[in-house]
C-alpha cells in the first residue's frame, strides 16, 4: 500500500495569514497530542513565557505574535513556547562532509508520513532570512540562514525528559541569532533541551561540528561529523535494534573516513543502510535534505525527484511524494476524525489507523 505526503514551500517574512492557516490545519492533531501526553499539567503560561524571556529573549516578540495569530489562549502560548513539553520520538541520520572548496550537511528525516508537517518555510521573523523544515508549527528540524549557517537534529535515543525547551525551538533560535558554528555551539550549551538530541552544524567558512545535547542542559562536541540515534555518555538508546542506530553511525563514519567528496555525500543517504523503507512501522525516510552553506542553498531529495531552494531565489510551490509500504492512507482533513483518540494512541506509541475515524462509505485508499 502506498502513502502520500504533500510538501509545501511557503514564504512569509513576518508571521501572518499564511502561518495562521498552517496553525489552523495542524493544531487539532497537536492539541490532541498535547492534552493526551499531559501538556496541560506542565508549567503555566507565565512560567513558559518567563523561560523564553530568560533563555531566548530575541524570540519573545515572535512568540507573542504567533500566540496572537493562534487565538491567544493560554494553551496555545504554552504549546508554542515548548518549555517542558511532553516527550516525543523520532529517528534521523546526519553527517557533514568538507573539502577545501565545498561543505555539505545532509540529513535523512525518518518517521511515519502521518507525523510530518511537510512544510518548508522561508521567513525573516527577527530580520534575518531563514528557511527550513518546520516542526511543531514554528520550530525547525533542519534549516539554513542568510549567513550560511546550517543545522539539523536527530533524536538522541532516549525519552528522558527534564526542564528545558523542545529542540526544534532551539534550532529556530540558533538560525535566528547565530552566524557561525562557534556561536551556535554556545547557544546549544547555554539553552537547555528537554530531551537528549544529536545536532550537526556547519557554516560558510567550512567549520562544522556534531554535538550531543543532553536533557536539562549541556552539550558535548563529538569527534566525528555524524549523528544517529544514540549518545556516547554510557546511556542505552530505547530502540537501538529497531532503528539500527549503531549500524547507520558506523556506516557514516566509514564514508567520511574514506574521504567522500561533499557533493557525493547525499548519494549515501538515498540508499541502504541509511535510507529507510519501514513506513508501516513508523520509520521511513520522508525526505533527504542537503544543505550547501556557501551557496545558501538546500535541496530536498526523494526517490524520483529533487527540489532546489535558495534563500536568494526561494519559490513557493507544492510537491506530492508517494511512499511504498505505508500502513494506512493519507491523513484525512475533515470531519469525523477523533483527534483525542489519535493523540492517545500517539501517547501509547501506537500507529493509529485513520480509516476507522471516517464516516461510512468514505475511502481514502
Amino acid at each position: 500500500m502506498t502513502h502520500s505526503l504533500t510538501f509545501d514551500a511557503i514564504s512569509e517574512a513576518a508571521p501572518g495569514p499564511k502561518w495562521a492557516a498552517r496553525w489552523g490545519r495542524s493544531w487539532p492533531a497537536y492539541k490532541a497530542w498535547f492534552i493526551a501526553r499531559g501538556g496541560d499539567n506542565g508549567p503555566d503560561r507565565h512560567a513558559c513565557e518567563a523561560a523564553l524571556k530568560q533563555y531566548m529573549p530575541e524570540l519573545v516578540p515572535v512568540h507573542a505574535k504567533l500566540t496572537a495569530l493562534a487565538g491567544g489562549s493560554d494553551r496555545a502560548s504554552r504549546f508554542l513556547s515548548t518549555w517542558c513539553p511532553p516527550s516525543y520520538l523520532g529517528g534521523c541520520s546526519l553527517a557533514v562532509a568538507t573539502s577545501r572548496d565545498d561543505i555539505r550537511l545532509v540529513r535523512n528525516y525518518d518517521l511515519s508520513p502521518d507525523l510530518n508537517e511537510g512544510l518548508l518555510l522561508h521567513s525573516a521573523w527577527t530580520g534575518r532570512p531563514v528557511m527550513g523544515m518546520i516542526e511543531f508549527i514554528w520550530g525547525l528540524s533542519d534549516g539554513i540562514n542568510d549567513a550560511g549557517l546550517s543545522v539539523a537534529l536527530a533524536y538522541g535515543g532516549r525519552q528522558e525528559t527534564r526542564r528545558g525547551f523542545g529542540i526544534t525551538t532551539i534550532l529556530r533560535y540558533v538560525l535566528e541569532t547565530c552566524k557561525t558554528v562557534s556561536e551556535a555551539l554556545r547557544v546549544l550549551q547555554r539553552v537547555p533541551s528537554h530531551m537528549p538530541y544529536n545536532v550537526v552544524v556547519a557554516d560558510a567558512s567550512g567549520a562544522a561540528a556534531s554535538v550531543e545535547v543532553y536533557a536539562g542542559g549541556g552539550a558535548k562536541v563529538q569527534p566525528r561529523l555524524v549523528a544517529t540515534n544514540h549518545q556516547t555518555d554510557g546511556s542505552i538508546p530505547d530502540r537501538a535494534v529497531f532503528t539500527r542506530t549503531y549500524q547507520r553511525s558506523k556506516h557514516l563514519e566509514s564514508v567520511l573516513i574514506e574521504g567522500t567528496e561533499p557533493a557525493a555525500l547525499v548519494g549515501q543517504f538515498t540508499q541502504a543502510p541509511l535510507k529507510q523503507h519501514r513506513y508501516a512501522e513508523g520509520f521511513g525516510t520522508l525526505f533527504t535534505a542537503e544543505y550547501e552553506p556557501r551557496c545558501r542553498k538546500m535541496t530536498l531529495h526523494w526517490d524520483n525527484e529533487i527540489w532546489v531552494q535558495s534563500l536568494d531565489a526561494f519559490a513557493e510551490g507544492t510537491r506530492e511524494v508517494r511512499y511504498g509500504s505505508a500502513a494506512v492512507g493519507s491523513v484525512p482533513q475533515g470531519d469525523g476524525i477523533d483527534w483525542v483518540q489519535i493523540g492517545m494512541e500517539y501517547a501509547a506509541g501506537q500507529q493509529p489507523d485513520w480509516r476507522r475515524f471516517l464516516p461510512r462509505g468514505i475511502d481514502v485508499a
